[in-house]
Parts: structure tokens; sequence; C-alpha cells
């Protein structure tokens, strides 16, 4: 079914929309604005880049309804290039990245985004959640130089007072009325309010100017050798990584979020081709945006419209509406944002801690912990699924048992119930009594398969312990998988063993 077909059905609502989009592009200019800050660039770097890159990924993405901009997951890794190296290598870089990610996407490897385990994803949202809460802190703080002082006396309660209204109104609207988004009316009430009775508070205008051209397109003027690559290659992986991690996860959020399923492959594409058109604009490069995307959904923003009315109105916003938008208190996006970080956090998550494992209460404090610390979300992230793989490994590893019993033949069976793999293959030698079994011995795997190389060295380290001794062994059940791997390792090992192919009774087939 097309756009419009969409439309005319009522699938699409065009003033929800519209509405949620406008709301969206005011809430990206200041974070743009200051992510561009910690990257040490120029403010309409930031914009131009969140621009383009929530144009480009709302038309080709795989998850209509989720914003994309500049975003701080990617400010923090390109500070120390920008510093060392200059914009230009920047640019470059961000052209790096964007090929990475089309490769990433092309060859299908976002489906390993499936590997990241519940308690990474609780860790992973809380994390961001506290970091959007303790990124709007700063507008509680007056520049002096090189300095910067909390807000005091009445300064401060100008502050917190319309940041408060800002939620109220957020909160409490819908109750009354969802025809307008709640985040739009809170925005504009509370700019109205301020600018008619001439309150003196901190704007936009305040952080830094917003008004500019349209991007021009730029080959980033660096030397094309081998030392360039050495430079910026470490930085285009991380960020490439660092921005699909967070763009994939972003996107399991709102598809739990909608009730509906985004495609991931199609994502990583649509990122890459957005980062590297954002590298030949002059643009610091990004990824999708947790708290935009769940302000958009939130205002009813479910399609493609969405994403492109927020790029086109914030490119209007440059263009031509910045003496307006620079007088938008900070004090309604503040508590905009706040109340994004309340509605990211996952509350559930701290009712449940004492009814799942320990590990997975570790693994999610850790991965919010590593978030909030180093804003590195593709080491939080990792981190956190070594650690749940350790865990689920060593819990099968002493799982693994056998059940022993002598048949009337006078032969000793051994089932083996659990995966025979790297860490139960120690657990699983020390299960056969060598010296003491009879001649035959059969050892059934129906409830175990041999999972890797380490499950084909402790089968053949039994077996030749046995032919040492004289006796023989006989391997029942074993799945093709399992003889495949043993088919495959004749070439470096010796399995002592007589296996039936048709699964009879060993007997039978020693009769």
């Amino acid at each position: 079914m097309t756009f419009i077909e969409k439309i005319k059905n009522g699938q699409i609502n065009v003033k929800n929309e519209i509405l949620s989009g406008l709301t969206v592009a005011l809430a990206l200019v200041p974070e743009a604005v200051a992510f561009s800050i910690i990257a040490n660039v120029s403010p309409l770097i930031g914009l131009y880049s969140a621009f383009i890159i929530g144009l480009i990924t709302s038309l080709l993405g795989g998850r209509p309804g989720m914003i994309s901009g500049a975003t701080g997951a990617i400010a923090v890794v390109i500070v120390s290039l920008v510093l060392r190296h200059g914009v230009e290598y920047l640019f470059a870089a961000v052209v790096l990245m964007g090929v990475i990610q089309i490769s990433i996407g092309l060859l299908r490897l976002s489906k390993f985004i499936r590997l990241v385990p519940h308690a990474v994803m609780l860790g992973f949202v809380n994390g961001l959640a506290i970091v959007i809460f303790m990124s709007q802190l700063s507008q509680f703080k007056i520049e002096s130089g090189d300095t910067s002082q909390w807000l005091s006396g009445p300064a401060l309660w100008i502050m917190l007072g319309f940041v408060v209204l800002t939620m109220g109104i957020i909160h409490f609207l819908p109750k009354l009325t969802k025809v307008i988004p709640s985040s739009l009316v809170a925005i504009l009430s509370v700019s109205f309010i301020i600018i008619f009775f001439g309150i003196p508070t901190k704007t936009v205008g305040d952080i830094a100017s917003i008004a500019g051209g349209l991007p021009e397109f730029h080959i980033p003027m660096v030397p094309l050798t081998w030392e360039t690559l050495k430079i910026i290659f470490p930085y285009s992986l991380i960020m490439a990584l660092v921005g699909l991690i967070e763009s994939l996860l972003t996107l399991t959020v709102i598809d739990e979020m909608t009730e509906t399923r985004g495609r991931s492959s199609k994502e990583c594409v649509a990122q890459g081709i957005a980062n590297t058109v954002c590298g030949f604009f002059s643009g610091m490069g990004g990824c999708a945006m947790i708290g935009q995307s769940i302000i958009n959904t939130s205002s009813g923003g479910r399609s493609r419209l969405s994403g492109m009315i927020a790029a086109v109105a914030l490119l209007f916003f440059i263009l031509a509406g910045s003496t307006y938008i620079e007088k938008i208190p900070m004090a309604a996006l503040v508590g905009l944002m706040f109340m994004v970080a309340i509605g990211t956090f996952e509350w559930a998550s701290l009712k449940i801690i004492r009814r799942v494992p320990t590990t997975d209460v570790i693994v999610m404090i850790l991965v919010a912990g590593v978030t909030v610390i180093f804003h590195n979300l593709a080491v939080a992230v990792i981190i956190g699924v070594v650690i749940s793989a350790l865990a689920f490994a060593w819990e099968n590893a002493v799982r693994i048992r056998a059940r022993k019993y002598t048949d009337e033949h006078g032969m000793k069976h051994y089932e083996i119930y659990g995966p025979l793999f790297f860490a139960s293959a120690s657990t699983f030698c020390e299960k056969f009594d060598i010296l003491n079994d009879p001649e035959h011995v059969v050892i059934d795997f129906k409830e175990s398969r041999l999972v890797d190389h380490s499950a084909i060295e402790a089968v053949n380290k039994i077996t030749g312990r046995y032919a040492k001794v004289n006796k023989k062994v006989h391997l029942r059940h074993l799945s093709e998988d399992c003889r495949l791997l043993l088919d495959n390792a004749e070439s470096i090992i010796e399995v002592n063993y007589y296996e039936d192919p048709h699964y009879k009774l060993v007997v039978d087939a020693l009769e």
C-alpha cells in the first residue's frame, strides 16, 4: 500500500504527523547545538547533520517514526579527532563511517542485535534516560568567561518554575484532549508567557545563533593517502558501530512502544547513506536519537512523514526562522527533555530486581553505569553481552550430567544431558570411571550435542583413555551436525569409537 493510500484509508493521521514533527524539530535545536559544542565544531555543523541524517533516514530507513540526527554518542567519539587533526579529517571519517554502515547493512550483520539480552536492553534504556536527564543540568548554569556557575536566586526559581510548568502541561493535557501534542502546547505556552511578560530567562539564542544558509557540497580536504586512512579508520569504525548499536537498540524500543516491527538491515543501509551524504556536506555524523524518537512516537508520529517534517522544519529554522526560534526559553525545552527522561526510564526494572537472576541485575546496573559515566554505548553493550554470555556458559557448564546404568548384557551406559562445549568439557570428562567400567561402554548423546572443537577434544580424550585399557566406546544418537564435527576433525584427532548410524541397540550390532 502506497503512502497516499495509507493517508486516504486513515492509517496515517497527517495532522498528528505534522504537529509531532514540529515538536521534534524544536527539541532538536538545542540538542544539535549542545552536541556540536561537545565535539568542538560550529553549531551549524550539528544542525546541518541533524537535517541531513533526519531527512534521509526518514525517507529510506527501516523504522518509520524513528528520529535520527547528531548525537552525543558520536560527538564524544570525534572530540579527539577534531582536536588533533581538524574538521576536514572529521568530514572524511564521517564519509568512511557511512560506507562501513552500508556494508554492514548489505551483509545483514544487523541480525546479531538479537544476541543482546533483555538485561542489557534495560541497562541501555535506563542509562540513556539518566544521560538525557543529566545533559539538561548544564542549562541551570551560567557561563562567565572560562568558568560556569549554578543559577541562584530569582533566576533559578524562574527557571525551575517554568520547567515544572512545562512538565505539568505535558503530563496533564493528554487527560483533557489529545487533539494537539501536549509537548508542542507546552513549548508554545511557556514561550508565550515568557515573551509576553518579558520575563528574563535563558533562551536558545543565549546558547548560540542558529542562523545560516543551505548546506553546501564539500569534498573533505584531506590527502588521499594510506596515512589518512590510518588516521580516520579507527574513528570511522567506532562511530559506525556506536551509531548502529544505538540505532538498532532504539529501533527495538520503538518497536515495543508501537507494537510493530522495523527492518534492521534497511535501517543500517539508510544510516550509512545518511552519514556518507552528511560527510560530503560538512556534517559531524549521527544516528538514531532515543529521546526525540520517543517524543515523536508519544506525540502521534508513526510514519515517515513526521521525521521528514522535523528535518524540513529544522532547515527552515536555520534559513528563515532563527530569530523566532532563538527566543524560545530553554526552560520549556528542559522540561520537555525531563519528561522524555522519565518516560524513557524503565521503572518496572526496579520492581523486578529481586525476581530475576543476580547476573541480570549486575548486567543491567553495569551497562547503565558505563553508559552514564563514559557515554560510550558500544562499550557498555559489549560488556553486558560478554558478561551475559559468560554467565550463560557457566550455568550450562555446571548443568551437564550423566545418568549411569549397566544393562543385562553387562554394558555400561552413560546417558549425557546438557550441551557439551568448552565450558562443560572438564565436567564431562569427570563423569567416567574408566578403570572400573566393563569392556563395552555406551555414551548416549540423545539429550546432548557436541557444540564446538572443545567437545570433540573431550570425546577424543575419553575414547582414547578407554582404548588404552582395551575397552570399546560406542557413541549413540549423535545428531547430523555432531557427526559432521567429528568427520571434519578426523585430520587432527582420532576418535576411538564404534557408532551405529541407524541408532540400533549396540548389543544388536555386536551380535
